[in-house]
């Protein structure tokens, strides 16, 4: 009799399971593809700039101690540290679940029932022990240490723990990318402060030149060589130019203020060395082959732990078509008197049971959560090709730009080159009669504008050569 009990539980369980498994849905499955160009404008080179520490590639020692004071006040980074903890406690709370959960439990209470009832009556009519009679009311207190614990069969408890595990690991990837954000904006706009200090020496130096004009100006006004409209056009342009020194104080002041917000303090003056500006700027392109990024760009690297805890889910959420087998038991005393306890085995209690059970009816919204965690998965699919190609085409375009930038920075500071001389020729000409004053005003105007680009020109290729490191993964390190 016990064999074919046990024969029978085989099969309804044998059953069970084949039902749970034949109702699971087909899911749509999309192919990973990782493929990327293999060179960046046909250049083979693997020197990688992104592998340089950060200390190594910013030279400038005010920089270097800005982005420190960053990386340990930022705001962001410290919110980002706090999600990283989150998904620290969520491993644990995701392994407690596939282990024995064990409870010690202590109670007490009281069970009056009536005298004319079944209970009642059998109660009455029962000794304990010779000369003892059963307590009316009846008291009841026990003690004891339980457990529940479900068998992970189907490794659904087990494969939550490492999806979890998974994206602790992406959170940490992700505090490093914004770490490679925060140190490229912090340079950025360190570069924008020393550029703005040259345009605001070079101003200053301008506004004195154009005093020094107005008053050869006057002086030939009184000797009646040119009109009074000639002193009123030098003293505009004047004018003009002690407006823009103002205008760029205001920005300073700003961008200022944007490296305290990414320092994570309140506005104070930023140490920084305006000379180091004229240091020329190497155009060496160091970007390694399009291969590295997988390494080096912690965005994609994020993205494939997201990937890796996205299968997983697939898995957690396709066993839960598979029946659950749980055990319980527990042990320890009751007795309507704690002196009791001491009397065993009479005061002893103890249990052991196991439930074996699987969803057959009402089973949508299991369908539901493994459809939707397979749409999941094909969604951090796209996403992580959409973030490798994002990554190939950042790297490429301040490839091109860091190229076009030093053609440009040339012609600039060629063009400056001869405004520069055509002032001299024109204060020449003009003190001789040969020019008028607007010849002068204009040959100035449009050097100083000429300066004022080329240093522009200068804090782009400073710009870009922190973005390219920044794109092909740098500054993290």
């Amino acid at each position: 009799m016990k064999k074919i009990k046990g024969y029978r539980l085989g099969v309804i369980a044998c059953s069970t399971l084949l039902l749970s498994a034949c109702a699971i849905p087909a899911l749509v499955e999309k192919k990973m593809d990782k493929t990327v160009p293999e060179t960046y404008a046909n250049s083979t080179d693997t020197t990688n700039m992104a592998s340089l520490k950060r200390s190594i590639f910013f030279e400038d020692q005010y920089l270097s101690a800005l982005i420190d004071t960053a990386l340990a006040h930022n705001q962001e980074l410290n919110i980002i540290l706090q999600e990283i903890a989150i998904s620290q406690n969520e491993i644990q709370a995701r392994k407690g679940e596939y282990l024995p959960s064990v409870n010690l439990r202590a109670g007490a209470g009281v069970d009056k029932v009536g005298r004319y009832t079944s209970q009642g009556a059998n109660d009455a009519n029962t000794d304990i022990a010779p000369g003892l009679e059963t307590p009316d009311p009846l008291q009841d207190y026990r003690v004891g240490a339980f457990a529940s614990w479900e068998v992970d069969i189907w490794h659904k408890l087990r494969n939550a723990k490492k999806s979890a595990a998974a994206r602790y690991l992406s959170s940490i990837e992700g505090r490093n990318f914004m770490i490679t954000n925060v140190v490229a904006e912090i340079a950025d706009s360190y570069y924008e402060l020393l550029a703005l200090d040259n345009q605001l020496s070079l101003v200053r130096e301008y506004i004195d030149i154009q005093k020094n004009a107005l008053r050869i100006v006057r002086i030939q006004k009184q000797a009646g060589e040119v009109t009074e409209l000639a002193v009123k056009k030098f003293e505009a342009e004047v004018l003009s130019t002690q407006a823009l020194q103002y205008d760029i104080l205001q920005r300073i002041r700003e961008t200022e203020n944007r490296i305290n917000f990414l320092l994570g303090r309140y506005p104070q003056p930023i140490q920084r060395d305006s000379q180091s500006f004229e240091m020329p700027v190497s155009d060496a392109i160091e970007a390694g082959i399009p291969s590295q990024l997988m390494e080096n760009r912690t965005d994609i690297r994020q993205m494939e732990y997201e990937l890796e805890a996205a299968n997983l889910d697939v898995k957690v959420a396709k066993a839960r078509f598979y029946p659950s087998f749980d055990i319980s038991a527990g042990v320890g005393f009751q007795a309507f008197n704690p002196s009791y306890f001491i009397q065993s085995p009479e005061s002893i209690i103890y249990s052991l049971a196991g439930d074996l059970a699987a969803p057959l009816i009402n089973r949508k919204a299991i369908k539901a959560d493994y459809m939707n965690a397979n749409a999941r998965q094909i969604q951090v699919i796209y996403d992580y090709q959409r973030t490798i190609l994002n990554a190939y085409i950042e790297v490429a375009n301040q490839v091109s730009k860091t190229s076009n930038l030093a053609a440009s920075y040339d012609l600039k500071a060629q063009e400056v080159a001869v405004l520069n001389q055509s002032i001299v020729i024109a204060n020449g000409l003009f003190t001789s009669a040969k020019a008028d004053y607007i010849e002068v005003l204009t040959t100035q105007r449009d050097a100083l504008d000429a300066r004022l680009e080329l240093i522009e020109y200068k804090q782009q290729q400073l710009i870009t050569r922190v973005n390219l490191y920044r794109a092909l993964g740098g500054g993290w390190r």
